[in-house]
């Protein structure tokens, strides 16, 4: 009998693989994993390892390795449909009737990874007889020794036309169609796809040949393609396959790293020099199903792109994509190699150290996105610089989940402040003698007077007030952030609006304009929480920044969470169901860590007073 595999993996998210092996083996938390001693050899010091998130165990020592079913299988000794069964029954679930469709179309691909498999002994064959020499001298030409060529799978397709009709005779023409290997076109007889190539073959995760990519090796053909891939087959699908997965997905649990290049050959290279844990995509822009492929590996997979104008288009939309994706702990690192190189070529200039030291400075995903938006067109005019944050709010915007995008939104508004309003260009004006602004104009004075009557004053606003009173050169850093915010404390506004004047603001300047403009300074009780703010306390500028950020983002928080309380409270009271409950009580943990947060902050300035 065979299963729909999205029962299977619907049964393998249901069900806690710690939970389950837990049951005969004694686990030890470790991190995000757990560890114990491995159940399938004797050993004293555990190298056997329990990971939910990815929903594998492995074992360092002896290599034991599978997901929930294997483990019923190998260690309790079921059969595979006993161990489906008990399962289902532990979560809920029931075993699907036999599918004969389903069925009929597991035998296909069965019998198709066959001709797959006929097609690469036979491409294997061809290299070493005397029609593959053009393809041993090619290797030869690469650097490519003869045991990298057998570990990859290196073969060669005649240029004959009908050459594999021959040697596949025992498999008829329609199968030999429908995997990908000939092409059928009407009125005429079907040929060969691969002919007068360099073959490498493509496996599945379990190491199953599903395709082919074919370099071509006459430079005269200018009108056939450098490199050609299978079409998708019942076997493969090139956006949801990574070249060489089988063979980096174990090196990548040993050392945590998985790298992404462009192409196989760069994959073949690094290999060669060492560096294992490498997959490529099959030759198009990195999917979103390929990412996910990526992160059952690791939390972090380091891109590789060229340093070309190609490359930066090629990392931007791998950034695009991965964006609307992102979850806690999961991202991508970006690592962009010097013009004109690739990582074949780098590393047989420079050896495996320069692409150890490349990996090593990856740049983190906001990061390359705050440098390619900044860098992507002259910013010489205010409307030049509108344009940049507009386009970096759009990104953030795609972010789905909601922590997330609220930590790139505060994250990337923090670079552009500080690259748009540079704190150097306000000191140079200020010493050139610009006069400082004295207050706002008029008419907006008028209006943050009537606002006051009804402004929160509460103790943190009145904390971050006194904090940029105090602390003036970080009003640029969070004016954005705190313009966005709405119910604030009027003041803010007119600090903002002096922050937006040329010239440097001194601490003596700010309560002067506050109270021309009726708006007293914030007094030493109002703000007596935080220490940024409190006037006896020496605090460095870098513990102030540091603290001041930190309240910014409360302050800011604070209305979204009230908001989003308030109306999932309303849902929960006109519901009444399990969803509208759980959200309720999710939001109200986070206003409780708010509180927390807040407590926290205030205790350091009574540490910080009683150390006077």
């Amino acid at each position: 009998m065979r299963l729909n595999p999205t029962f299977l993996d619907e049964l393998r998210a249901r069900v806690t693989l710690s939970g389950v092996i837990g049951r005969t083996t004694r686990l030890t938390k470790a991190g995000r994993e757990f560890k114990a001693c491995c159940p399938f050899h004797n050993e004293k010091t555990p190298s056997f390892t329990v990971n939910d998130e990815k929903g594998f165990y492995h074992c360092f020592g002896c290599g034991a390795h599978g997901d929930v079913f294997r483990w019923m299988t190998d260690q309790r000794g079921l059969a595979f449909m006993d161990a489906v069964k008990e399962l289902a029954a532990e979560a809920g679930m029931e075993v699907p009737a036999p599918d004969p469709r389903a069925a009929q179309a597991a035998e296909k691909r069965d019998t198709l990874h066959d001709v797959m498999q006929a097609a690469q002994d036979w491409f294997v064959a061809n290299l070493h007889e005397s029609g593959g020499q053009v393809a041993r001298d090619y290797l030869q030409k690469r650097g490519i020794s003869p045991h990298t060529a057998e570990v990859f799978g290196f073969g060669y397709a005649p240029e004959d036309r009908q050459a594999m009709k021959a040697a596949l005779s025992r498999f008829p023409e329609a199968m030999l169609i429908e995997a990908g290997l000939r092409i059928a076109v009407e009125d005429r007889d079907p040929y060969d796809r691969f002919r007068g190539r360099l073959m490498l073959p493509i496996r599945d995760a379990r190491g199953r040949v599903i395709a082919f990519g074919g370099r071509i090796l006459d430079s005269g053909k200018t009108d056939a393609p450098k490199y050609l891939n299978s079409p998708d087959t019942p076997l493969f699908d090139k956006g949801r396959t990574l070249y060489n997965l089988n063979r980096a997905a174990p090196a990548a649990r040993k050392t945590g790293q998985l790298i992404v290049v462009e192409g196989y050959m760069d994959v073949v290279a690094l290999a060669a020099a060492g560096v294992e844990e490498c997959v490529a995509p099959m030759g198009t822009a990195l999917t979103e199903q390929q990412i996910e492929l990526l992160w059952r590996q690791v939390e972090s997979p380091v891109l590789c792109f060229d340093g070309d104008a190609a490359g930066q288009r090629a990392a931007m939309r791998a950034i695009g994509r991965a964006l609307p994706m992102l979850r806690p702990a999961h991202s991508l690192r970006i690592v962009t190699l010097p013009q004109g190189l690739d990582p074949d070529d780098l590393v047989k200039r420079d050896g495996a150290r320069a692409m150890e030291e490349l990996l090593a400075g990856s740049r983190s995903l906001i990061e390359t996105l705050w440098k390619a938006e900044r860098d992507a067109v002259p910013l010489a005019t205010p409307e030049d610089k509108a344009g940049l944050k507009a386009r970096l709010l759009a990104h953030v915007d795609t972010i789905a989940d909601q922590d997330i995008r609220s930590l790139y939104r505060r994250d990337l508004l923090d670079q552009y402040s500080a690259f748009a309003f540079p704190r150097r260009e306000a000191r140079d004006t200020y010493q050139r003698g610009v006069p400082l602004p004295a207050r706002p104009s008029p008419r907006n004075a008028e209006r943050l007077r009537r606002s006051s009557q009804g402004g929160a004053r509460d103790a943190l606003s009145a904390a971050v007030l006194a904090g940029l009173v105090r602390w003036p050169d970080q009003i640029a850093r969070h004016a954005d952030a705190l313009a966005r915010t709405p119910g604030l404390d009027p003041r803010f506004g007119l600090l903002l609006d002096c922050c937006e004047e040329p010239g440097m603001l001194e601490k003596a300047d700010l309560p002067t304009i506050l109270a021309e403009n009726g708006m007293p300074a914030p007094q030493s009780g109002e703000y007596a929480q935080m220490r940024f703010g409190f006037l006896g306390n020496e605090i460095s500028s870098e513990e102030a920044a540091s603290d001041l950020a930190q309240a910014v983002g409360l302050l800011v928080e604070r209305p979204a969470l009230e908001t989003a309380l308030a109306e999932a409270t309303a849902r929960f009271e006109q519901e009444l169901s399990d969803e509208t409950y759980a959200e309720q009580q999710r939001l109200l943990k986070r206003k409780l860590e708010f509180e927390k947060r807040l407590v926290q902050m205030a205790g350091r300035r009574a540490t910080a007073e009683q150390a006077m």
